[in-house]
């Protein structure tokens, strides 16, 4: 039992803690409103199960092979983080339903796990500190724990948003919003790539 506790409080910090995935449930939810958010969160919950039991099931030896793959990783991620910063600083700040924009799919919160290094690297120490010898067992329980985990952190990033879409009730706060958002969400593509 005390292993499951284990791999719940690591889930929980690598889950909760601020970072792109975060960023953007915090934005979705604050305009899109947390029913509309649920698409993202479920996304990046299942996008980084399936990263986690792939890392689990032997992904890192590649990795190990090919050293420059995971740099390939790392700089397509910084771009895609980049790129979804100036979606947010550009947005318009509008919250009545005609708006134009559309909160992020299931497959957007899927592929910004998987182009996010905090996610790789959490999957990396992850499996490096409860499932080293490649039990798929622990593979498997790891990753039921981190579903359920993930889910409910990401979701209460969705939630806070949603708590503060009443505070940001005219477009110009949205905008403001957004747009230290995006700052955020820059900043933390900028951090990754340093060495």
């Amino acid at each position: 039992m005390s292993v499951l506790i284990s791999m719940a409080a690591f889930a929980l910090v690598a889950s909760i803690t601020p970072g792109p995935v975060n960023i953007v449930a915090l934005s979705s939810g604050a305009q899109f409103g947390f029913r509309a958010s649920q698409r993202h969160v479920a996304g990046a919950t299942l996008g980084f199960v399936l990263l986690l039991v792939l890392m689990g099931l032997g992904l890192h030896e590649l990795l190990q092979l090919w050293p420059a793959l995971t740099r390939v990783v790392q700089v397509a991620g910084v771009a895609f983080l980049l790129y979804m910063a100036w979606k947010l600083a550009a947005d318009n700040g509008q919250l009545d339903a005609k708006h134009s924009g559309r909160a992020p799919s299931m497959l957007y919160g899927a592929v910004m796990q998987w182009l996010n290094p905090k996610a790789w690297l959490a999957c990396v120490a992850g499996m490096g500190a409860f499932v080293a010898d490649g039990e798929a067992r622990l593979v498997w329980q790891f990753a039921a724990v981190y579903l359920v985990i993930c889910y409910l952190s990401v979701g209460c990033w969705a939630y806070a948003g949603t708590f503060l879409r009443g505070y940001l009730n005219n477009p110009a706060g949205m905008r403001l919003f957004n747009r230290l958002m995006a700052l955020l969400l820059a900043a933390s593509a900028i951090y990754l790539m340093l060495p």
